[in-house]
C-alpha cells in the first residue's frame, strides 16, 4: 500500500518484451514501464528464478558459464535477442548463496532508468515435499546510499492441504 491505498504491480515477460506496471487503488496507473531497459531486466529475473527455483532448466546452451574460483561463477544467459550475465556464489556444501548481476535496471516512473547492482542472497535451503528450495531470500539494489532491500522472504511450510480443507 502506498499513502494508505493498495498498490497493485505486474510483471510480465512475453516473447521478447516485458512491461512493468503499477496502479494505485486498481485505477491510477503510476508506472509503465516498457522498452529495451525493461526488457533486459526481466530477463535478469527470469535467468534469477531460473537459477533459485528450477535449477534443471540450467542446462541450456543459451547459457555460457565461466568458472571464476570454486565458489564462484559468471554466467551469460540469452531469451530471446537479450542477454545478461550475473556472478553466482556457492556455499562449501555447493548450495546457491548469491546472485548478482548488474544488468537489472531501477525505475520509479517507467521512464527513467538506473543501472544498479542487482542481488538475491540466499539464507539457506530446506528439502519440501522431495525439492530443495530457498528457505530464506532476499531480492535488494545495491545503490550508493546503501543497500535496499525490496523483498526478503522465508519459506518455512509446504501446506499439503487441499484447497477445499483451508
Amino acid at each position: 500500500s502506498r499513502w494508505g491505498l493498495p498498490v497493485d504491480a505486474f510483471h510480465r515477460y512475453v516473447g521478447p518484451e516485458a512491461t512493468f506496471e503499477v496502479r494505485l487503488a486498481s485505477l491510477l496507473g503510476v508506472v509503465d514501464a516498457r522498452g529495451p531497459e525493461m526488457n533486459r531486466s526481466e530477463t535478469v529475473t527470469l535467468f534469477n528464478d531460473m537459477c533459485l527455483l528450477a535449477p534443471s532448466t540450467l542446462l541450456d546452451p543459451r547459457i555460457r558459464w565461466q568458472e571464476l574460483d570454486p565458489h564462484t561463477v559468471r554466467a551469460r544467459f540469452e531469451n530471446a535477442g537479450n542477454e545478461v550475465g550475473a556472478v553466482l556464489g556457492f556455499d562449501d556444501s555447493g548450495a546457491l548463496s548469491s546472485f548478482v548481476s548488474e544488468d537489472r535496471s531501477q525505475t520509479s516512473d517507467g521512464r527513467t532508468y538506473r543501472r544498479h547492482p542487482w542481488s538475491t542472497p540466499i539464507r539457506g535451503w530446506r528439502d519440501f515435499g522431495g525439492r530443495r528450495l530457498p528457505a530464506q531470500a532476499e531480492a535488494a539494489w545495491r545503490l550508493p546510499e546503501g543497500e535496499f532491500c525490496v523483498m526478503a522472504g522465508e519459506l518455512s511450510t509446504m501446506d499439503a492441504r487441499t484447497s477445499d480443507e483451508i
